[in-house]
């Protein structure tokens, strides 16, 4: 998330994402999975936008507040394009990270725009499986 922030404000990493890590140590897990979920991010960045505007009634993604667009950025990343990740997990995330990082209205901001996507988005058609099959007991295949 604040990779995300920074990169939205500053437009690049060049000078700073080396330090970040330094003062941030972390698994070599984790930082390949928030690497991947940054680039991926910022190669998406115009197809998320155009998606999140098409649900976030009233509201211009250039407009939102910087945090509540890239949590859903993210959010919505992880949904359309890793699959290893559930659904659930993915909008879990994102309302905890609204928590965190933005005020009270964001959390429900963030979980209606994911949740309308994940019902309505064709491409989402295997997270909605994965739900209802999670709703009726059946265990996730590995």
């Amino acid at each position: 998330m604040q990779i995300l922030f920074q990169l939205d404000i500053h437009g690049n990493t060049d000078h700073w994402l080396k330090e970040f890590w330094v003062q941030r140590p972390t698994s070599p897990d984790v930082k390949r999975f928030a690497e991947q979920l940054v680039e991926g991010v910022m190669t998406h960045r115009a197809e998320l936008d155009k998606l999140i505007g098409a649900y976030a009634s009233n509201w211009k993604v250039s407009r939102m507040p910087v945090v509540d667009r890239n949590i859903l950025r993210a959010g919505l990343y992880e949904l359309l394009w890793i699959p290893d990740v559930p659904a659930k997990v993915t909008v879990n995330e994102a309302i905890e990270l609204a928590k965190r990082f933005a005020d009270d209205e964001t959390k429900g901001f963030v979980n209606g725009i994911l949740d309308n996507i994940l019902k309505t988005e064709p491409r989402l058609q295997e997270k909605r499986a994965e739900l209802e099959r999670e709703a009726l007991g059946v265990k996730r295949e590995a």
